[in-house]
């Protein structure tokens, strides 16, 4: 199943994704939480309640038309993976990781799938990297490589969008991580079941202006998904509605002879096998 958030007269609704339209789960079900992740935080079986949505012919909205949200907008955590390809460590002169490397982001980096990322007027190396993001459906602690895909909801499309000056201004990188909307992400979250374990054996792309600059598979990631779980849940509690961003193959731009980056006008795009189609335009702030 393909779960989405929208906007409806500027409030979160959330969707149901088919083959013949997005079904408003809360015009179905007026009680539900109007987001997958407060959903999945309150508790919600949306499988259980997207089946009775479906089996009850709800009226379907046009998936062109709609205004969409983040596919979790408001995350209690946002885990991120640096360096998780072998390729792309090589690229950037670095070996591999002997522990993930990881840092956070904030919600308020998020952007919609449809809607503009921002390059910031402080600079001009706005740099793509295509990953596949975890959304968390169970509250884990001390997970193991056989128990660790039981918490997982679902997977989605997510692009790190990098401001690579200020990345570098710190030996961590978050700054360069944090900045308004330049975080990708939906524009569905498809669940578990619907995919291989772990998300493996898929192809990703990033596409810039409808030129392939990064084609790789989630097969290639250093640390996967099991790995990445129980390495982080050592460390801290996973909750429903968190995520995690796998980390980015080879083909980024700072890493091109010469450097590439993404200007006004440009529109990027990240797809991966199965798990769908995130496009966003590049704006100048």
């Amino acid at each position: 199943m393909k779960f989405l958030t929208f906007l409806q007269h500027g409030k979160h609704r959330l969707g149901l994704m088919t083959d013949t339209g997005v079904i408003d789960l809360n015009a179905f079900q007026a009680d539900l939480p109007a987001d997958v992740g407060a959903a999945l935080a309150a508790g919600v079986d949306l499988q259980a309640v997207a089946q009775r949505a479906q089996a009850g012919q709800a009226d379907r909205l046009d998936a062109a038309t709609l205004e969409y949200a983040p596919a979790v907008p408001n995350p209690g955590k946002i885990v991120c993976l640096g360096l998780n390809y072998f390729d792309h460590a090589k690229e950037s002169n670095r070996d591999k990781p002997e522990y993930p490397w990881f840092f956070l982001r904030c919600s308020t980096s998020l952007v919609a799938h449809g809607k503009p990322s921002i390059l910031p007027r402080v600079s001009d190396r706005l740099d793509w990297e295509a990953e596949l993001a975890v959304v968390i459906g169970k509250k884990s602690r001390h997970l193991t490589l056989d128990n660790a895909l039981e918490s997982v909801f679902g997977y989605a499309c997510f692009n790190d969008i990098s401001v690579r000056d200020y990345q570098k201004r710190t030996p961590q990188w978050t700054i360069g991580k944090n900045f308004d909307a330049t975080g990708g992400f939906g524009p569905v979250v498809v669940t578990a079941d619907e995919l291989p374990a772990g998300a493996r054996d898929l192809r990703i792309q990033c596409r810039l202006n409808g030129e392939i600059m990064q084609d790789a598979n989630t097969s290639d990631m250093i640390f996967d998904v099991p790995e990445t779980l129980r390495l982080l849940t050592e460390c801290l509690t996973l909750e429903p509605g968190d995520v995690i961003v796998m980390g980015t193959p080879a083909g980024v731009g700072q890493s091109r002879t010469p450097p590439k980056f993404m200007k006004a006008g440009d529109v990027v795009e990240i797809e991966i096998d199965r798990v769908g189609l995130l496009r966003n335009p590049i704006v100048a702030e």
